[in-house]
C-alpha cells in the first residue's frame, strides 16, 4: 500500500516538475528572491533562503527522478523481454542488464559484428541479383 501511494506521489511529482509552468514559477521564485535582495540588505539569512530551498528541492527530485527512471528501466527491460520471448531472437538476450558493463559491452559488440556481416551479405545478394539479369540476357541474345 505504501509503495502503491509513493509511486503515485513520484509520478504525479515527476509529471508536475517536467511541466512549462512549474519551470517559470521556478524561475519567478528566483526572481521575486532576487529583488528582495535590497530589501533584506542581501544578508546571509536572504543567500540562506535560497540556498536551502534549492538543496532540498535538489536532494529531494534526486530520489524521486532516480525512483521513477528505475521504474521505466525496469518495465523497458520487461518489454523488450518479451518481445524476445515470442520472437524468432536469441532467448539468451533477455536479463543481460544484470551483467557487468564490460559483459554488456561484449554482447553488444558481438551484435555489431553480426550486424555488419549481415549487411555485407545482403549487399553481396544485391549485386549478384543485379548483375544475373544481364548475364542471363547475354546468353540468350547469343542463342
Amino acid at each position: 500500500m505504501i509503495e502503491r501511494l509513493f509511486t503515485r506521489i513520484a509520478n504525479w511529482v515527476a509529471h508536475m516538475a517536467g511541466l512549462p509552468p512549474t519551470f517559470a514559477a521556478c524561475i519567478l521564485i528566483v526572481v521575486v528572491w532576487a529583488a528582495s535582495g535590497p530589501f533584506f540588505g542581501f544578508s546571509d539569512t536572504w543567500q540562506l533562503v535560497i540556498n536551502t530551498g534549492t538543496t532540498i528541492v535538489t536532494f529531494l527530485m534526486v530520489f524521486l527522478i532516480q525512483n521513477t527512471q528505475n521504474r521505466d528501466g525496469a518495465a523497458i527491460q520487461a518489454k523488450l523481454d518479451e518481445l524476445i520471448r515470442v520472437s524468432r531472437a536469441h532467448n539468451h538476450f533477455i536479463g543481460i542488464e544484470h551483467l557487468t558493463e564490460s559483459e554488456v559491452e561484449e554482447i553488444r559488440a558481438k551484435c555489431e559484428q553480426a550486424a555488419k556481416r549481415h549487411d555485407r551479405k545482403i549487399a553481396d545478394a544485391a549485386a549478384k541479383k543485379a548483375v544475373a539479369p544481364k548475364n542471363g540476357s547475354k546468353k540468350r541474345a547469343a542463342a
